[in-house]
């Protein structure tokens, strides 16, 4: 079985040789780019299963970036920044990121980040990679969502832990600490306020009424509930 391949994006060659020397030590297979571009140009030819990505980079915006992975790579998108304030967390987790870590950091503890986010994001065995719901096709491997005309809409990988959530347990209630026990979150304001936005986009992707949800419905001070009758392939 091939170990999983991290890429690292980070203009400053000492934390790229300390992630890298870390990573490969626990047993993965590591790429590490100084700048975006060559970052993306990698991309061409390697899938990597998980992204580290800086936010400040020389050559380009690191959130436009983190969202651009997050909606066309469908890699896990990690990350790792300088920048302390709870707006910069909650902004990067609602452009698509999975986890967000402050510089500096223990190389220990991205390991076990990187770990417990692969962990979560495999598919479980009782389900395959597409469901039918409504009038909908939910296509995992491939991120998109496609209706019955065939028009497809794209979902981050973040979107997509949270809808494979809801589409296990359909009819079922599912409260926060569910939600922060199944995707590995910290619970905090911004874990909060991240699923809270990946759920409106999910809900403005399935073309729901905002004020009148037909599919995912909020039970207020409970949790979220998906009504919908689903079939995996």
């Amino acid at each position: 079985m091939t170990a999983p391949l991290v890429t690292i994006l980070d203009d400053e060659p000492a934390i790229r040789t300390m992630l890298t020397d870390a990573l490969e030590d626990a047993g993965f297979r590591t790429l590490s780019f100084g700048r975006a571009q060559a970052f993306t140009a990698a991309l061409a030819q390697h899938q990597p299963d998980v992204c580290l990505v800086d936010l400040s980079l020389p050559d380009t915006d690191g959130l436009t970036l983190v969202h651009k992975l997050a909606l066309e790579q469908g890699a896990i998108v990690i990350i790792i920044s300088g920048r302390a304030l709870v707006q910069d967390k909650v902004t990067g987790l609602e452009l698509g990121a999975d986890d967000y870590i402050i510089k500096p950091f223990d190389p220990a503890e991205v390991v076990a980040r990187i770990r417990a986010r692969l962990r979560t994001s495999k598919p479980a065995p009782t389900t395959g990679q597409t469901a039918r719901f409504a009038s909908w096709q939910v296509l995992f491997d491939q991120y998109v969502l496609e209706d019955d005309a065939g028009q497809q809409t794209p979902f981050s990988h973040a979107e997509g832990e949270v809808l494979r959530l809801f589409l296990e347990n359909p009819k079922r209630l599912i409260s926060r600490a569910q939600m922060q026990d199944h995707l590995g979150g910290a619970a905090s304001e911004s874990f909060d306020r991240a699923m809270d936005v990946r759920i409106s986009r999910l809900r403005t992707k399935l073309r729901e009424d905002p004020k009148n949800p037909q599919l995912i419905k909020t039970i207020y001070g409970a949790g979220y509930i998906f009504l919908g009758d689903v079939t995996w392939q």
